[in-house]
């Protein structure tokens, strides 16, 4: 009780309130309509939410009596009621593809096109929402279990992609992934930097102007041309200058062999083989001066050999003169007038041409069998090199043929040279024995008439000489020696040096009208 008079005590046992408060309004319960408290009410016995006797659960019949659950209205059963034919088989017999509420065939819509009627909208068996007598349907997770594996839609799609800070900041990727995207945002960002610098290097501002790259000096020379033969036979021809006092002279010469060894024109050392005190030079076309030494010269054939201490020259390449046939191509190489590494080109107009002229200073007259070309040869191309079409070296230039009867002048297309076959076996006669013997007939003949070629008439012979002990005398014309036909005087001299001394040759000469053959054993001059 309280020490207070005028509270009053609560009902309900409650505490009473302060003097002059109103009591709360009474609680207004109405009386429980009987049907509903048989649907909702706990069934007798039961106090909790559930009831856990095993009675109740195994007959569920009593519950609907017990609950007072009375049967639907007749036109919510009509309208929401399985179909009669599948009525009796409830749920175990219901046809597949059967739904609740399918509105009948003839009140579906039908299809304006086909005329068909359209099917329900939740008929379609892949459209479990909208089909109310559906089972239940469980999606995939929102992300994958496996962290390796990357998360799906329940429809198979990919998950929703990540943002920039996700990516960075939410450690929803690998770093060893984040750091091969830098490399590769690095790499693209370098390759867009070259590009930019070369298009701004190569390039200026839009006024069509450009920077043209120099182009390069050298040009392709396919292999057998004029300038790729010549870029390897040049360096194996020399210039020869000969010191003859104040004054002195000039010409060619080819390096034949690694020792040194140079192959040149008698003329063009005679003054130095008859003076042992003037110097011959030999000029590479490096530049590079050596003093020469003379091996030996053979007048007759206009051939010498020349010796410089150099080493390892470049040597020039020997072909075959016997090869050679009238129209092949040929290069000749050298110093005319002095003007070194002088390349000249033409063809090879005739092969073995008889070819004489005067000696110098004395010397015998020059004869031998010539390469006739009409590249252009000149003073100062003698001793050079005449090469094929392969840059072999076939003939040493020797001899022109001018306008000018005295012998002066340039060329008019007549060269002529020492064929190679001839050339190396007097060089080699020349290096071995410092000079070179011929067979010998032992006359001095002549044409039998001006430009003719009916052979060479003998004007005189030697006593004692090869001719004179066959029976040959003056007057008679000799036509031929051996398998050679003779066509005139200096033809008479090539034949006969075809052989070796000693050796027995028979010879055509006509004598009076007949014609004879006799028995000549060569000797040597």
């Amino acid at each position: 009780m309280s020490d207070n008079p005028h509270q009053q005590p609560r009902r309900d046992g409650q505490e009473p309130q302060d003097e002059g408060r109103l009591e709360p309004r009474p609680l207004y319960k109405p009386d429980v309509d009987p049907a509903w408290s048989a649907a909702f009410a706990r069934p007798e016995g039961v106090s909790g939410s559930f009831d856990t006797s095993s009675a109740w659960r195994a007959a569920p019949e009593s519950r609907d009596a017990r609950s007072g659950v009375q049967a639907p209205p007749v036109p919510l059963a009509e309208a929401f009621s399985r179909p009669a034919e599948d009525a009796a088989g409830g749920a175990a017999t219901e046809a597949p593809g059967t739904s609740l509420q399918r509105p009948p065939e003839e009140a579906s819509p039908r299809d304006p096109v086909s005329n068909e009627p359209e099917p329900a909208l939740w008929s379609h068996p892949s459209d479990p929402w909208r089909d109310p007598g559906a089972a239940a349907v469980l999606g995939g997770p929102a992300r994958a279990a496996d962290a390796g594996t990357s998360a799906e839609t329940p429809g198979g799609g990919s998950a929703g992609m990540l943002s920039l800070s996700e990516v960075l900041f939410g450690r929803q990727v690998k770093p060893r992934a984040l750091a091969l995207l830098g490399v590769i945002a690095l790499l693209l960002g370098s390759a867009g930097g070259a590009i930019g610098w070369w298009i701004g290097s190569t390039g200026s501002e839009l006024t069509g102007e450009v920077t043209i790259a120099e182009a390069e000096a050298g040009k392709e020379r396919p292999a057998g041309s004029v300038s790729e033969i010549v870029q390897r036979v040049a360096p194996a021809v020399v210039s020869i200058e000969v010191a003859a006092g104040p004054q002195g002279g000039v010409g060619s010469g080819v390096v034949v062999d690694g020792d040194g060894y140079v192959m040149t024109n008698h003329h063009v050392v005679a003054s130095a083989v008859e003076d042992s005190d003037q110097e011959v030079t030999v000029v590479f076309t490096d530049g590079t001066r050596a003093e020469a030494d003379i091996v030996g010269s053979d007048p007759k054939t206009d051939l010498a050999v020349l010796k410089v201490n150099v080493s390892n020259p470049t040597v020039i390449e020997v072909g075959s003169s016997a090869e050679l046939t009238p129209g092949d191509s040929v290069i000749a190489v050298g110093s005319p007038f002095g003007l070194e590494n002088t390349v000249t080109q033409g063809i090879v107009s005739a092969v073995d041409r008889p070819i004489t002229a005067p000696g110098q200073g004395g010397d015998p007259a020059v004869t031998y069998d010539a390469i006739q070309t009409d590249a252009a040869i000149n003073p100062g191309n003698s001793g050079g090199a005449l090469v094929d079409s392969t840059g072999a070296l076939v003939g040493i230039n020797s001899l022109i043929r001018t306008g000018d009867a005295q012998g002066g002048g340039g060329s008019i297309g007549l060269g002529f040279a020492i064929p190679i076959d001839d050339a190396v076996e007097i060089s080699e006669s020349l290096i071995e024995d410092g000079s070179v013997t011929h067979a010998w007939l032992g006359v001095r003949a002549g044409s039998v008439s001006s430009g003719s070629s009916q052979g060479a008439q003998v004007q005189e012979v030697e006593e004692d000489g090869p001719a004179a002990d066959a029976g040959i005398s003056e007057g008679d014309v000799i036509t031929g020696v051996g398998e050679r036909t003779v066509r005139d005087a200096a033809e008479l001299v090539v034949a006969v040096r075809e052989h070796q001394p000693d050796d027995v040759v028979p010879m055509d000469v006509v004598r009076d009208g007949r014609q004879l053959t006799v028995d000549v054993t060569l000797g040597s001059d």
